[in-house]
């Protein structure tokens, strides 16, 4: 500004205004796909409503509408009478609307305060008040209960202090209508009590929170009004307390659902070890031993920043050992990259399909038959006719939804990306599998699926790792479980001493002394 004035970080002009905000008959399509039909709703301020249904179900399409990410092709909104256009999502913004969206969208080399006032800066003769908006950060920060540094470098954070920032952002805007789309999906326990506390506050003050949840027990916490969508179409809108968990899953599948978990099938005698961990030692790793079975599902615990992606990245070589050894079925992995591990059959499926695990922007067909180019090629040169026949032998094993193999991934719901990474494990036909957070984002039903591969991957005799911040999810699945602190494994729980209270015991315990459950 010319006058020298400090401007404020712009607030937004509609923060006061209060009323409905209405949709009104919305569809939208893709490629003559519908990922919505029709869809009207009625969100009212000072409530959290809630959308819940299977990935693909148009969830997030309809939140991207309402945000001004994507037009929708048909049907209209307005706000408290006020009929809304989007171009964008500045301007939705600049009517107070505000979102966090799922796929994280941070600047990995500004700071965390830059990405968090990123656009909304305050300044002088623009130029960026940087102590200002350190200051401001603190004070947020504080509000909301996060411990996060305002000058280091957000593209250095973990996914869940990723996921912090981004719900920083949209909270600095003080919007009125905020659409949360999986907020708490890579959050600890008390962050996600933190960030279920500050939802509530917003909705005190009066406005509204658009919540898009796959965790049914968080929407009927929170939710004052549920609304459940299925192929793209609106099943029925009710009030949370007329609502159960086995209502929103009949609804969400058209069915009901018998069991949240596969049986365990437990061998009667010892299988070959398959996978031997030998005090390993790497960045977040300290002196970290055990072994895998055929036809195993071994689970890994323990709370955020214990140590788990950590381990998995080690065992596959995707970051630097500096001592002891793995081998696969008796002979010594060696190698210092994940391709010489593929080879050998060890796949590793990561916590964040976005940033590690998927190429988005290419095809569904590229992304499942890179792990094996020589399946699918004859002297060096892929066979089209043989890579389509693999791909969809493989998709069809894991069930991936996909209209075409030639459309990019980005294209799919997240549960088919997901599901998509199986496709390219299977693919490897390997013999241990370590799946990281693998049902992170993905609904009820796409969770039973994948609970089913694992199990299914488990009764071929693969050794399959499976490592959860769902507690329920390490219960459910695994025949043993290891528990992690300070990058160490506590203990060792197998048959009736896998439950809750011990995994949280060790989990929780200051001691580090292996094999024991601390009192």
């Amino acid at each position: 500004m010319s006058n020298g004035n400090i401007e404020e970080a712009p607030r937004s002009t509609a923060a006061s205004v209060r009323g409905d905000f209405v949709v009104t008959g919305v569809s939208k399509r893709y490629g003559g796909v519908p990922a919505l039909s029709d869809v009207s709703l009625t969100i009212s301020p000072g409530t959290v409503h809630a959308l819940v249904g299977e990935n693909g179900a148009g969830k997030s399409t309809l939140g991207k509408i309402m945000s001004g990410v994507i037009p929708p092709d048909e049907g209209t909104m307005s706000l408290g009478g006020e009929s809304l256009s989007f171009k964008s999502p500045r301007d939705a913004l600049s009517h107070g609307i505000v979102t966090i969206v799922q796929e994280l969208a941070i600047v990995p080399g500004l700071t965390v305060a830059e990405n968090v006032y990123l656009g909304v800066e305050p300044s002088t003769a623009g130029f960026v008040r940087r102590r200002q908006s350190r200051r401001q950060f603190r004070e947020l920060a504080k509000t909301v209960g996060f411990d996060l540094s305002p000058d280091r470098l957000a593209g250095s954070l973990s996914i869940a202090d990723q996921q912090k920032v981004e719900i920083m952002r949209a909270l600095s805007r003080n919007a009125s209508i905020v659409i949360m789309d999986e907020p708490t999906a890579a959050l600890s326990g008390g962050e996600t009590e933190a960030l279920h506390g500050i939802i509530r506050s917003l909705v005190r003050d009066g406005n509204s929170v658009v919540l898009i949840s796959h965790y049914l027990s968080e929407v009927l916490a929170l939710a004052d009004v549920i609304t459940t969508l299925r192929d793209g179409e609106l099943i029925r809108t009710v009030d949370a307390k007329d609502a159960t968990e086995e209502t929103l899953i009949e609804g969400m599948l058209g069915h009901s659902l018998s069991s949240a978990f596969p049986e365990k099938v437990v061998a009667q005698e010892e299988k070959p070890v398959v996978l031997e961990v030998e005090h390993l030692q790497a960045p977040g790793v300290n002196d970290c031993s055990f072994v895998l079975h055929e036809g195993e599902i071994l689970g890994i615990a323990g709370l955020v920043g214990a140590g788990r992606s950590e381990l998995a990245r080690a065992i596959f070589r995707d970051s630097k050992v500096s001592g002891g050894s793995v081998r696969l079925k008796g002979k010594d992995l060696g190698g210092h990259s994940p391709s010489r591990s593929i080879r050998r059959g060890l796949v590793f499926i990561p916590e964040s399909r976005k940033e590690m695990g998927l190429l988005v922007g290419r095809s569904v067909k590229e992304n499942v038959s890179l792990s094996r180019l020589d399946l699918v090629s004859r002297l060096g040169w892929i066979t089209g006719i043989r890579e389509r026949r693999k791909v969809n032998e493989v998709m069809k094993s894991v069930t991936v939804r996909a209209a075409s193999i030639r459309m990019p991934v980005f294209m799919l719901s997240g549960g088919n990306q997901q599901k998509l990474m199986f496709a390219r494990s299977v693919m490897c036909s390997p013999n241990v599998l370590i799946a990281d957070e693998p049902t992170r984002g993905v609904d009820v039903g796409s969770k039973r699926t994948i609970y089913d591969l694992l199990t299914e991957m488990a009764g071929s005799g693969m050794g399959v790792v499976v490592i959860s911040s769902d507690l329920e999810e390490v219960l459910g699945l695994a025949h043993r479980v290891l528990v992690m602190r300070h990058g160490r494994i506590i203990t060792e729980l197998s048959g009736e001493g896998i439950n809750e209270q011990a995994v949280l015991a060790a989990a929780f315990a200051e001691s580090t002394n292996k094999g024991t459950v601390p009192s």
